[in-house]
């Protein structure tokens, strides 16, 4: 087998909740208090997975995290046993609470940044899990991350494993939410597009936080051995900001030699496409996709998330595939602009609608909910089996879920002792089914 691109996907957690934390979303902030459906959306990513996988692509499952992570609680100060801890969080801290019980760690595109091997220095894939100190609820999230990427490549003769950069604001990493690697072919070498909004201790004044900085993106282009010719680092554009862009890929894709994006997505366009044709030269000729606002108004863009859509290369089919929420057909601009896109001879051949609805409404589309990993043929095999998908994982986590997960989730029920209970007894039985090894989450380690 040739080297391909596999996505890793994030489970949705037992506390998949409306948790309204993320400012600059515009989802979480609409949809935050509201109900939510844990099981319906487990199986909705799920159910993505598989789809996936039936259409000849390598799919991997990364575990949802502990939570609510009582680690969090316990340095704000709350002592007692675990009952009381959490029903005095409820009580005093619902905030804290709140970003304690977040299940934002489903949204993989942020867990880490990826380097191929065809890329780095030393021929070994590079991961850097994401510190995402910008936001408390996701600060909590960069240690086990690293822990699910040593379980699922742990091979240390192929994979290369970082921790994340040291948690302060100069070194903020929201992972591959901010990153775009483009290639004639997966196996060859490549070029990487690393996007930020902000400078280090620089502060613009933003209705939304900045989230990623250029010091971050350049550290993890040095920690990953690559070639400097053939990295670019990019600004995002403020107008994008604060319109509800907290991650350059609610305006920017890519995938191959193509990159599609909205003519908002940077603060200098033609600065941008210029660099990466230059560092590009003597690989292949990119193909941009460039949308205008007067075919789809950045608003729309970004309420849909049209470009927070998969785009992959499908086996068997010529073209890109964009795998885009089923919001994007429902929304008039957008669904007007996906016909158009696929007439024709550019590099997109076809849309490709899926429901994520719950993970939509807390802020996070397909391209979201998964992490891209390109494998050659012998880091495929050093990768762990029991991650990636299959008929028997597929049926094996379908029953998981449906034993495990509560159908609805009320803002509430978050202070219910029994919560971290019933979340414990699953990710204890999710460790067989994923072979993730003896102590794997903190309650395990520490009882």
């Amino acid at each position: 087998m040739t080297t391909i691109e596999a996505n890793y996907d994030g489970l949705v957690g037992l506390t998949h909740n409306y948790g309204g934390l993320s400012a600059g979303n515009l989802a979480s902030d609409k949809n935050a208090g509201q109900v939510s459906r844990p099981r319906e959306g487990a199986l909705q990513g799920l159910a993505k997975m598989k789809r996936l996988h039936d259409a000849g692509m390598v799919q991997g499952v990364l575990p949802p995290h502990e939570r609510p992570f009582l680690p969090l609680l316990h340095d704000a100060g709350f002592t007692g046993n675990n009952a009381q801890v959490i029903e005095s969080a409820a009580k005093t801290a619902p905030d804290l609470l709140r970003a304690a019980a977040s299940s934002a760690f489903m949204w993989a595109a942020n867990a880490a940044t990826i380097s191929p091997s065809a890329d780095t220095h030393d021929g070994r894939l590079h991961a850097s899990a994401a510190n995402l100190v910008t936001m408390l609820h996701r600060s909590i999230e960069g240690p086990q991350t690293a822990r699910s990427l040593r379980a699922a490549f742990p091979d240390e003769q192929h994979f290369a494993i970082h921790d994340p950069l040291p948690a302060q604001e100069a070194f903020a990493d929201e992972g591959a939410a901010n990153h775009v690697r483009l290639c004639a072919d997966h196996g060859s070498a490549g070029i990487e597009l690393f996007v930020h909004g902000r400078l280090a201790g620089f502060e613009e004044n933003l209705k939304f936080p900045a989230r990623q900085t250029l010091q971050a993106n350049q550290a993890l282009a040095r920690r990953h051995g690559l070639n400097a010719d053939r990295v670019v680092f990019a600004r995002q554009s403020m107008r994008a900001i604060e319109a509800g862009t907290f991650h350059n890929d609610v305006v920017c894709v890519g995938a191959k030699t193509c990159l599609f994006f909205h003519d908002a997505a940077f603060a200098d366009t033609k600065q941008t496409l210029d660099a990466i044709r230059r560092a590009a030269d003597g690989l292949f000729e990119p193909q941009f996709v460039a949308v205008s606002e007067d075919e789809v108004p950045l608003r729309d863009a970004i309420t849909s998330y049209l470009f927070n859509s998969m785009l992959i290369a499908m086996p068997g089919e010529p073209r890109l595939v964009l795998v885009a929420p089923s919001e994007c057909a429902n929304t008039p601009s957008v669904a007007r602009y996906c016909e158009k896109l696929v007439t024709g001879n550019g590099p997109i051949g076809r849309v490709d609608f899926v429901d994520v609805r719950q993970s939509m409404r807390n802020g996070g589309g397909p391209a979201c909910l998964r992490l891209r990993v390109v494998l050659s043929q012998a880091e495929r095999t050093a990768a762990n089996p029991d991650m990636l998908m299959s008929e028997a994982l597929y049926t094996k986590l379908t029953r998981w879920i449906s034993r495990h997960y509560r159908e609805e989730l009320a803002p509430a029920d978050l202070a219910d002792p029994q919560l971290l209970v019933e979340g414990r007894a699953a990710l204890d039985e999710l460790c067989s089914i994923l072979n993730l090894g003896t102590g794997f989450y903190p309650f395990q380690r520490n009882g």
